[in-house]
């Protein structure tokens, strides 16, 4: 049997300057699926994504999927496409385990928590402030470089992370420290400031954009704390849910996360095209 993409639209040019095409998943010219090609809005027309993929209920588990998949590589490859990535739902066990195989590694995951009506009390000693305009700018410049450095790590060319820092800044941040709906926080303990975090909206629920232990602090349950006050910022809100993004590797926000209750929603996977 043999499996290949047939396209069901034209190339469309999308006002963001990004690519994307929709194909039916066909075996023997029987349609039994479908695929939704695009290149990146972060990254350019270098970095391919595998927006959707599905297989007909009938046709699943007979490798319909993986070859597909294999056939989408090679359309980006004619698109100049160096690295393809997809987002794959951590219920979808199957699809994780398909993208694994095929060489795709997890760069990073998104978790949840359901956030309740009382906000939990930070430990003795410690409180939460606002940051000030004299700690924004240093912090944000710091920030921007561990974003990068966190990026480039996992595959992506510094140009590439630099400029969707910049990016992301721009977007997230219009107005800076002053942006409405973000909250910059710098987490004191016994009178001495030991770790920072950023939070806001983002699609509806509570959002951590960044949070960090100061490193001469670390190991002193500062994280956590951190993490409580993120979740207390999140219920003054009155959202229902807060999410944070964390990097492959990073053990010890993995595990303080889900000891806190967090669970993955999404794999974010990439794999190299060369």
């Amino acid at each position: 049997m043999t499996t290949t993409l047939r396209p069901t639209e034209p190339l469309q040019q999308e006002a963001d300057g990004t690519r994307s095409r929709r194909y039916q998943v066909c075996v023997n010219s029987r349609p039994v699926g479908a695929i939704h090609l695009g290149t990146s809005p972060f990254f350019g027309d270098a970095v391919a994504q595998i927006r959707d993929l599905r297989i007909e209920e009938p046709d699943r588990r007979r490798g319909r999927g993986t070859v597909a998949a294999l056939a989408a590589e090679e359309v980006v490859r004619g698109w100049g496409c160096e690295r393809i990535e997809a987002s794959v739902p951590a219920a979808e066990e199957v699809a994780l385990k398909m993208a694994t195989n095929l060489g795709y590694v997890v760069r990073n995951r998104h978790m949840e928590k359901p956030l309740g009506a009382t906000a939990p009390e930070l430990p003795a000693g410690s409180r939460g402030r606002p940051m000030t305009r004299e700690e924004f700018g240093p912090w944000q410049v710091l920030d921007t470089e561990s974003f990068i450095e966190s990026w480039t790590e996992r595959g992506v060319p510094e140009a590439e992370a630099r400029a969707k820092a910049l990016q992301g800044n721009a977007a997230l941040l219009p107005d800076g420290v002053d942006t409405a709906n973000m909250v910059f926080s710098v987490l004191e303990h016994e009178g001495t400031a030991v770790g920072t975090l950023w939070t806001g909206p983002g699609n509806g629920k509570a959002f951590v954009y960044k949070v960090e232990a100061d490193a001469r602090h670390r190991g002193r349950g500062h994280g956590r704390t951190l993490m409580l006050l993120a979740e207390a910022q999140g219920i003054a809100t009155g959202l229902p849910v807060i999410r944070l993004n964390v990097f492959a590797g990073n053990t010890p926000a993995e595990r303080l996360y889900e000891s806190l209750g967090y669970e993955t929603v999404t794999y974010h996977l990439y794999k190299s095209l060369l």
